[in-house]
C-alpha cells in the first residue's frame, strides 16, 4: 500500500511557505491523490488544480498494478476523505467515530488498519524506562505533533514527559491482558487489522511473547474477520 496523510510541519517547513490549516492540508491531500492516480494511468498527464499544476508529466516505469492508497486519519474530515477516495484507512487511536465517518462516505467494505504502540520487556518498570528514553513523542498529543517545525521543539517537550504519561500512551510490560485489551479496543471500534509497533531492541522477545501469549487468545477474533493482528518493529 501507499500510506498518505496531510503532513507535519516538521517535514514541510523547509520549503519556506506558510504552514496551511488542517482543512486546507486535507484539501491539498485530496488533490495530490488525484494527481497520483492520473500518473498511475500511464501516458502523458496534465493537471491544473487549485494547489498543483503539472504539465506533460509521465511515469515511465509503472507497476503492473497500482498499489492501494490508504489515508492516515486523525480527524473526521480525513476519515471522510479516506472513505471517498482511498482504498483503506490507517489510525493510531481506536476511535469509533473515525470508522463511522469513514463508512459514511464509502468505506464500509474497505480495510481499516489500527496501529498499536507497545514496549514489551521482561518487567513493566524496564519497559516504561525504555519507552520514555526511545519514544517520548508518544505522550506529545494534540496539534503539537503536526505544528512544531524543528526537532529541538520536540526535544524540549519530551523533557517534560514522565513515565506515568508514557504508560498512558504506550502499553508497557509483559502483562498479556493489557495488550489483549488494547487490540480488542480496536476491534470493537470497527478496525479489522492491527499493526503492533514494538519500541526498542527486544524484538525477538516481543515476537515470542505475541506468538505464545497474545495470538492464541485472539483465535476467535482472527477467524471471524474482526481483526487480523500483524506484528512489526
Amino acid at each position: 500500500m501507499l500510506g498518505l496523510g496531510s503532513g507535519e510541519n516538521l517535514n514541510e517547513h523547509i520549503f519556506g511557505s506558510r504552514w496551511p490549516s488542517p482543512g486546507r492540508r486535507i484539501e491539498m491531500l485530496a488533490e495530490a491523490i488525484e494527481v497520483i492516480q492520473k500518473l498511475w494511468r500511464g501516458g502523458w498527464q496534465n493537471h491544473r488544480g487549485r494547489h498543483y499544476v503539472i504539465e506533460n508529466a509521465r511515469i515511465f516505469s509503472l507497476p503492473e498494478q497500482a498499489p492501494p492508497i490508504f489515508i492516515a486519519s486523525a480527524c473526521k474530515r480525513s476519515a471522510q476523505l479516506a472513505g471517498r477516495v482511498a482504498q483503506g484507512i490507517i489510525s493510531t487511536k481506536p476511535n469509533p467515530s473515525t470508522i463511522e465517518a469513514f463508512e459514511q462516505t464509502g468505506g464500509k467494505s474497505k480495510p481499516r488498519f489500527g496501529q498499536l504502540t507497545v514496549c514489551w520487556a521482561r518487567d513493566e518498570a524496564q519497559a516504561r524506562r525504555r519507552a520514555l528514553e526511545i519514544w517520548p513523542n508518544a505522550a506529545i498529543s494534540g496539534q503539537s505533533s503536526f505544528e512544531l517545525p524543528l526537532p529541538r521543539h520536540y526535544e524540549e517537550l519530551a523533557q517534560t514527559v514522565t513515565e506515568d504519561q508514557i504508560a498512558i500512551s504506550v502499553i508497557c510490560g509483559p502483562e498479556p491482558k493489557k495488550h489483549l485489551d488494547a487490540i480488542r479496543d480496536y476491534a470493537e471500534a470497527g478496525f479489522d487489522h492491527v499493526f503492533v509497533h514494538q519500541i526498542g531492541p527486544e524484538q525477538k522477545g516481543f515476537v515470542d511473547f505475541y506468538r505464545s501469549e497474545i495470538l492464541p487468545e485472539l483465535g476467535e477474533m482472527t477467524t471471524n474477520g474482526q481483526v487480523r493482528p500483524q506484528t512489526g518493529a
